[in-house]
């Protein structure tokens, strides 16, 4: 029997003799210091930072014409892994000793046959904690979890990343409950963001951001239910995809409100480049899903979609600044901006996207969220003689004093929650009325939060992530810049507050408390639709950068 009392630190103890064998000499960090992210890069070889610079399109690459092995690979990534651990407290369960065995049979494997396993031969890719590694304890941030939750089979995602040649190495920090914004756990505590360790890497996938952010991990595995992979991905500099429901697999997870389909979460990835988020969907649907998981649907991975056939020689965007309840801090209205003036520079067709009702549709989503009122979370905290980390406590506030929903209720919510996604609908086909070429808006750019990576525990407005939950589109997120205070700079003044959480968020602007944070903005697509989504974040990019090259030349 386990002491509750002594879970947490048992498992931090586990988790540091697993990695203290692979550790390469302390890392010193003086306490003074903010940016985190080339801490774990100081130990590395040569060969060792070109490597973890590649990203997950290169290294599969460079292993199959045999530049590097395996293990060449994995050594490389194990050693910044540990590193960034060491520095954000990123990592939850290792399996490192396995992973070296598994890439000496890869190794082995291309020596004698000439031949890659699979797409991804070789790739360490990284796993967030509640997706199940078959043999590793899944405590998905909850005490009561710990140990009694190890896995007896993996998750569709990581078979068909075993079966694609892909290396599990860890597996990364998750919230208490998972439903925050924020990586904050009384199991192996709070996780930090390594551009500012002041402020947050996001959540609920936090630890795959850090660990990505650091060079750590090519590529990893998240879920999002409200912007748990996009989020991370905006506050660590990332790209990050939360496709529709039903088109990538997302069984064999753990998680608190198993079986509730009012609102369903969606597995994707976090990487270094656009081109690995289309890798990793390829990977999956190739291997035909469906098959083994009833919900999915039956939509083979277009590759040439995803590489701009069909595509409008001139884009419609439609371009959201402000959702009607927060809005955003100077930083992300000038790269809205900045990406506004350069692609009606390429030609494309650009309009402002009118906000329809994010009040409504937050006040909507989480009475999906908590249909019982909070109360699995709550017997789950309870039974694992913990107490609520501060984003839990926000999150439950928004059930507080009312009953469980019966199933009347839920009928309701499930209408109102139709009924919405049909008015959006109609929403975006009307733009047709407003775009030069006559037709609807082809994607959506949009911020993906009011801020940059905020101060732990201040998260308080999911609205440009969660709404697109609600409304079941896919959203792809991707890096633009990383802010920098100055003390000669100028920033306009934010309008009047229209609520108390914008009053709180505005209050929150001083440029000093997001000193090189990340700056990331979003697409958002038609449902279902995520091969085109991929294909326009191409052009939207190349879009920016050929009028960066304008402006330098001038």
């Amino acid at each position: 029997m386990v002491n509750i009392h002594d879970v947490a630190a048992r498992k931090r103890q586990e988790r540091e003799a697993k990695l203290s064998t692979y550790r390469k000499g302390c890392i010193h960090v003086p306490s003074g210091a903010i940016d985190l992210s080339q801490y774990p890069l100081s130990r590395l070889t040569e060969t060792e930072r070109i490597i973890v610079h590649c990203d997950a399109t290169a290294i599969v690459d460079l292993i199959r014409k045999r530049v590097y092995t395996a293990q060449d690979v994995l050594r490389a990534f194990v050693k910044v892994a540990v590193a960034a651990q060491d520095v954000t407290n990123c990592l939850s369960e290792v399996l490192l000793d396995e992973a070296f065995l598994q890439a000496s049979k890869l190794d082995q494997y291309l020596e004698e046959t000439k031949n890659v396993i699979g797409p991804l031969h070789g790739l360490p890719v990284s796993i967030k904690d509640h997706i199940k590694i078959k043999g590793l304890d899944t405590s998905s941030g909850y005490l009561g979890w710990a140990y009694k939750t190890v896995a007896d089979g993996d998750a569709l995602v990581v078979e068909i990343l075993r079966n694609a040649g892909a290396i599990l190495y860890v597996k990364t920090q998750t919230p208490q409950t998972l439903l925050s914004l924020e990586t904050d756990n009384n199991v192996f505590g709070k996780t930090v963001n390594p551009f500012n360790r002041n402020l947050t890497p996001g959540g609920s996938s936090g630890g795959e951001g850090a660990l990505i952010a650091c060079h750590g991990s090519p590529m990893g595995v998240g879920t999002d239910i409200g912007g748990s992979i996009r989020i991370p991905a905006a506050h660590c500099g990332l790209y990050g995809l939360k496709g529709s429901v039903a088109r990538l697999p997302h069984s064999g997870l753990l998680g608190s409100h198993d079986g509730m389909d009012a609102i369903v979460g969606c597995v994707g990835p976090l990487a270094r480049s656009a081109r690995d988020l289309e890798l990793f969907c390829r990977v999956m649907l190739d291997a035909e899903p469906w098959l083994s998981e009833p919900p999915l649907l039956e939509m083979p991975w277009k590759r040439s979609v995803a590489n701009g056939e069909g595509l409008p020689e001139k884009l419609a965007v439609a371009i959201l600044f402000d959702d009607g309840v927060v809005a955003p801090h100077p930083p992300i209205t000038q790269a809205l901006n900045k990406y506004k003036h350069a692609l009606a520079r390429a030609g494309h067709d650009v309009i402002e996207w009118q906000a329809v009702d994010h009040q409504y549709g937050w006040d909507l989503i989480t009475k999906l969220y908590l249909l019982d009122g909070g109360a699995e979370y709550r017997e789950t905290i309870r039974a694992g003689g913990e107490s609520e980390v501060p984003q839990t406590e926000w999150m439950l506030k928004h059930a507080q004093g009312r009953d469980p929903y019966t199933p009347a209720d839920i009928f309701k919510l499930n209408s109102e929650r139709e009924a919405f996604r049909s008015k959006a609908l109609a929403h975006w086909n009307a733009t047709q009325q407003r775009t030069v070429s006559g037709r609807p808006v082809d994607v959506i750019l949009c911020p993906v939060a009011p801020t940059l990576a905020p101060p732990h525990n201040t998260t308080s407005w999911w609205g440009y992530s969660s709404h697109w939950n609600l409304l079941d589109l896919p959203g792809v997120v991707f890096p633009v810049d990383r802010f920098t205070a100055t003390a000669s700079a100028t920033y306009p003044p934010l309008p009047h507050p229209r609520n108390d959480v914008e009053n709180f968020i505005h209050k929150q602007w001083n440029p000093t408390t997001y000193d090189n944070a990340p700056i990331c903005l979003q697409l958002v697509g038609r449902r279902h639709n995520e091969e085109k989504l991929l294909a326009m974040l191409n052009v939207v990019e190349k879009a920016f950068k050929d009028n960066a090259l304008w402006e330098e030349h001038l």
